[in-house]
């Protein structure tokens, strides 16, 4: 039998495309398989289960006897490119123009588009020079936190002698108006300040008292996310039903012992202070790796491959949501901080599988039974619960990178600044 001929047609760093051929005797075999599968568990009239001619199974399920097929021929052609071209891929391959004319019994030829790890060589690793920077933690940040504390904590108070404010909760209901018709009435609870309504709205709601209705036109900012209302003016119908505003504790010891399991409001202070310390020194640690990366990457000229950034830009856009008609000023804009990140995964996986760095099934054990013992909750539930939630792997990357950056750190040298 002739085997699945697999040609590279095109090749850059960062992505490869190949153009496949499966010969018909394949595509016979494959069909044949398929038409098999769905003859065993089909129930047509007349028929016992799984006794229905081959002929007539094949007619009924014609669209999904050539879908399965499809799929069997690209898997199996998947690995004889895998195998043959000895590819590093970073994801599965793209389909395109696939054909295949299954009145004639011809061939099925489509093309893999696929990112791939580009061929790298870092030549210095090490003998580089770092400064640590930790900034002290002021007075000014323990009181923010503690204020931040004081908001979480605080009641909502209903407000009816004054008009609404930066920071306060309102019941509104808005309505569209055509002419003098009133349409489509919406309820909105939202806090003023946060963006969840247009600024023209919120200005007109803070020159309310609860119970007014006013008439207004308002304009969609030239951001708004639906491009075809940008800058467009709208007449609406406000009316402000309640604000409530936040009563602020006051910072003493009642408000400690509020917030958890804290004799005196200096007690909390110090517990707050710690916190920030922590984080201030996580961050300066943070800084140091991300300013090794950096120097690695300018000493080996590590660049990052168009399709590999491409790649990252659309993760970044399906995480943020960001609509299709966006995603041009998003791209522009987010770039950088694509490049930068795949060139920081091209370097770390190289010293990954360079110097055996990833981590172990008894590293991620011991780790995953510390944060058990935290937790006060039992391994395998934790594992469990890691792997229902696609976190497993994060955990086992996270540990995989400290190794990686212990291993940098041990090769140069870093001084306070």
């Amino acid at each position: 039998m002739n085997a699945i001929q697999v040609r590279k047609t095109a090749e850059e760093p960062g992505a490869t495309s190949l153009a496949v051929t499966v010969p018909v005797e394949q595509v016979q075999e494959a069909e044949a398989r398929a038409t098999s599968a769905y003859q065993r568990r089909a129930r047509l009239p007349g028929f016992r289960k799984g006794k229905a001619p081959a002929a007539l199974v094949k007619k009924q399920f014609a669209e999904d006897i050539r879908q399965q097929t499809l799929e069997d021929l690209i898997r199996e052609s998947w690995k004889a490119a895998l195998a043959q071209e000895a590819l590093k891929p970073v994801a599965d391959p793209h389909i395109h123009n696939l054909k295949w004319d299954a009145a004639t019994g011809g061939p099925v030829t489509f093309e893999f588009h696929v990112e791939v790890k580009p061929e790298l060589a870092l030549e210095r690793i090490g003998k580089f020079h770092l400064k640590r920077t930790l900034p002290k933690v002021t007075e000014d940040q323990v009181l923010a936190q503690l204020n931040e504390l004081r908001e979480q904590k605080a009641p909502w108070t209903p407000v009816t002698w004054d008009k609404p404010k930066p920071k306060d909760l309102v019941q509104v209901t808005i309505a569209t108006r055509e002419g003098d018709q009133v349409k489509d009435p919406q309820p909105y609870q939202l806090v003023l300040g946060e963006g969840r309504a247009i600024p023209e709205v919120e200005e007109r709601i803070m020159g309310m008292l609860p119970g007014e209705t006013v008439d207004a036109t308002v304009r969609f900012p030239n951001d708004f996310p639906e491009e075809a209302k940008r800058g467009q003016p709208r007449d609406v119908r406000i009316t402000l039903h309640e604000i409530k505003r936040q009563q602020l504790p006051e910072l003493d010891d009642a408000f400690a012992r509020e917030v958890g399991d804290f004799e005196s409001l200096e007690a909390l202070r110090k517990v707050v202070r710690a916190d920030l310390e922590r984080e201030a020194e996580r961050e300066a640690d943070a800084q140091v790796r991300r300013d090794l990366i950096e120097q690695i990457v300018q000493a080996n000229r590590v660049v990052a491959p168009r399709p590999l950034v491409e790649r990252a830009l659309a993760v970044y856009a399906q995480a943020y949501g960001i609509p299709e008609d966006r995603f041009p000023d998003f791209a522009q804009e987010f770039r950088p901080v694509a490049e930068a990140q795949v060139r920081r995964d091209l370097v770390l996986d190289w010293l990954v599988e360079r110097h055996n760095l990833r981590a172990t099934e008894g590293e991620l054990e011991q780790r995953l039974q510390e944060l058990a013992a935290r937790r006060g909750t039992p391994v395998a539930e934790l594992r469990a619960a890691l792997e229902k939630a696609k976190r497993l792997r994060d955990l086992e990357r996270g540990l995989t990178e400290e190794k990686v950056f212990t291993f940098l750190l041990s090769q140069s040298t870093v001084e306070p600044a």
